[in-house]
Parts: structure tokens; sequence; C-alpha cells
């Protein structure tokens, strides 16, 4: 089966172009060998680039545990060039569907291959039973600065609640796949190694979630880490990093068009409170290869 490796700011995944390859029928085997680090490709999961019958490509995500997710940003922007640059389609303005609809997407090229893609990510959802996030008793019609500690006890032995100047409110977003966003002074005092699975994994988020602690720099410039459901710690999160910008204008941390800084590298984001988010940024192919089934 025929692979190619791509990026898009450090958020990497294995790519099948299932228009020339059989999806495979043991699909969570396949996904968690080649994800694997050490004896596979490696990546953040599997995307497996299909034919659609409304768009000009279907994307189909897999985590490296083999789950199947939603959507990811960083992964629609690599599909996206793929098509492109692989002759699938080659048009600047393409459509891809995804898990959570078809999504229309803007290409920026140089010598005949994309460099940079603009998603409209759609609105986000913002109803709790929706998103989805179980709050007994909750009655407001969205999750915006909630205190978390009626639900979780977070470890503060090593005091890195104090050190990283937490806020501990979180405010909930859906963009098609389930995010909680905190705030903090300094994301690289965050243990997120140890609280990410802890707040992924919380009775309160049934589906799981995305968890991503936030510094503001400015109300058009945050920093982020993420720990992604399924995965772990992430370079990058493209629906992370739309559901920061939604979380910033609902609490009135950031404004409508936001730069985000990522372990893997920037996005620009902008919401204007009511419509779709629009995420720009790169994509990147890395390598090709065979994987002997």
């Amino acid at each position: 089966m025929r692979f190619t490796k791509m990026h898009g700011i450090g958020n990497d995944y294995v790519y099948v172009d299932c228009f020339r390859e059989r999806f495979p029928s043991q699909v969570v085997e396949v996904v968690q060998r080649m994800s694997d680090r050490h004896f596979g490709v490696g990546g953040d999961g599997v995307i497996f680039i299909c034919p659609s019958e409304k768009a000009d490509a279907r994307m189909r995500m897999f985590n490296a545990d083999g789950s199947e997710s939603e959507m990811c940003g960083n992964g629609v922007r690599c599909v996206a060039k793929y098509v492109f640059d692989h002759g699938i389609a080659q048009r600047e303005q393409l459509k891809i569907e995804t898990g959570v609809g078809v999504l229309e997407l803007a290409l920026e090229t140089s010598g005949g291959k994309v460099s940079r893609v603009r998603v409209d990510m759609g609105p986000p959802i913002l109803v709790p039973d929706k998103i989805p996030v179980a709050l007994p008793g909750f009655s407001e019609s969205k999750v915006v600065d909630v205190p978390i500690a009626p639900f979780v006890k977070l470890d503060d032995a090593d005091g890195w609640i104090a050190a990283s100047g937490l806020d501990p409110r979180m405010t909930c977003v859906s963009m098609g796949n389930p995010h909680v966003t905190l705030y903090c002074h300094d994301t690289t005092k965050v243990p997120l190694e140890r609280v990410g699975p802890v707040l992924e994994t919380l009775p309160i988020f049934p589906r799981r979630i995305n968890v991503h602690f936030v510094s503001v720099a400015s109300a058009g410039e945050v920093t982020m880490r993420t720990w992604e459901r399924g995965t772990g710690i992430t370079l990058a999160c493209g629906t992370g990093a739309s559901a920061v910008c939604v979380s910033g204008v609902l609490t009135g941390r950031t404004g409508n068009k936001i730069l985000a800084h990522l372990p893997g590298g920037d996005l620009q984001l902008e919401w204007d409170g009511a419509g779709s988010v629009f995420m720009t940024g790169g994509a990147t192919e890395v390598f090709s290869g065979e994987w002997q089934r």
C-alpha cells in the first residue's frame, strides 16, 4: 500500500490515496501499526483520501490509537494539498468531505504546488449537549468560563498550578470534534503529559475531549499547547486552534482575529462571533513510500 507522509505545522499524519489504493479491511490494526513512531512510519494517525460523491475528495481521519475522528484542521489542509499537487482536482478552490460535512478550502500556490490553505471550518457548536459536555445541573446555553474544580482534582503536588498561573475555568467548543480550553500565564509550566489524559477522560466529556492550555500575549496573539484525544501531545491542532479563537472571543480575552503560536508553527484564525471560523496555515509533503501489509 503506497502512502505519503505529510504535516501541517508539525501535526503529522500518514496519508493513503484511496483513489488508487484499497481501503484496508482491518483499519484499526493498520492505523496503529503505521502510526507507531518506532516500528511503523510514525505519525499522529492515518488519513485516508477517498472518492466522494459530493466533493473533490473525502477525508477519513484516524487517531494513532485507531479511533476515528470527525475532523482535523491541519489534516484537511494537507488533503487539499495532496488533491491539488497529485492531480486529483487542480482548482484553487476545493471542497473536501469530512465527518462534519463538506468544507471549502482556498489554496495558495507557488511553482505549481500548494504552499498555504485557507479553510472555512464552519461555525462552532456551543450547545453543551452537542459538544458534548454533560455538566450535572448545568442550565446555561454555553460552557464559558465554568469552574472545573467540581469535576476534577488537579494534582498540584509540584506547584504547577501556581507556577503556570492557571485560571481553573474551562470553555468548551465543538468544531465537529470536542475541545476544552483553559487559560494560564505560562503554558510551559503545565505538565501536559499528566494533566492531559485526566482531562480528556473526565466523565463530563462523554466522547472524550481535546485539551488546550493557552496564554494570551495580546488581543491578537496567543500561545497554546495541546493534548489530543486518542493521540496525546501533538505539535499542532487546527480544530483546536479554531476552538481557541472562539473561546477567546466568547470570554473577551482576544479579538476576532488571532495569530496562534503552536509548538509546530503558527496559524491565523478569524471568527466574527456568529458565522464560520476561518483558519489559514501551511501544508508540507515530506516523503512517500510503500507499506508492506
